[in-house]
Order: C-alpha cells, then sequence, then structure tokens
C-alpha cells in the first residue's frame, strides 16, 4: 500500500503493518474527539513514526498513485479532523 505523508513524500507500507497503524489511527481520533492537544500530537506523530519505521521510501522520481494521504507532522488539529473519513485516516 503507497502511503503519501504531506510535504514529505511516499512510503510502501505492507498489508501486514496496516493493522498496527489502525490501532494508532485509532488513539489520534480519540485524541480529536476528546479536544485534547498534548495527546492528538503524541498520537499523530506515533502514527507517522511507524509509517515511517515501517515503511520503504520511494525515490521522488518514482511517483505512484497514493492509497492513503497522511498529515505532515504539524497540522493542525482542525486539519486532520478535516481529513478524517468515516474510518479514521487509515481504513480498516
Amino acid at each position: 500500500m503507497i502511503v503519501r505523508i504531506m510535504g514529505e513524500g511516499q512510503v510502501d507500507v505492507a498489508d501486514g503493518d496496516l493493522t498496527a497503524l489502525n490501532k494508532l489511527d485509532g488513539e489520534l481520533e480519540a485524541a480529536i474527539e476528546s479536544g485534547d492537544e498534548e495527546k492528538f500530537r503524541g498520537a499523530l506523530h506515533a502514527l507517522l513514526e511507524q509509517v515511517r519505521t515501517v515503511g520503504k521510501v520511494l525515490p521522488a522520481e518514482e511517483i505512484a498513485p497514493s492509497d492513503l494521504i497522511l498529515p505532515p507532522a504539524d497540522a493542525t488539529m482542525d486539519e486532520v479532523r478535516a481529513m478524517l473519513g468515516d474510518e479514521g485516516l487509515i481504513p480498516d
């Protein structure tokens, strides 16, 4: 699955890693719902770091259609809230 982190580029994430990413996505959603900025910031950074850790960075010249688009690390809670779908940032 090709994941784009806005402002950073694309990474290829194996389907087997989606369960862990979905858990982190759920934590991010919960932080947004509670309006807790500190938890939101931590959850967003944890999600992005996990994608960077498990994903294989695609070369900048290799542009592939993105299956998922994630916000940048400095996104605001309102910006991320606007990106959320019915299943969060990462669908089950």
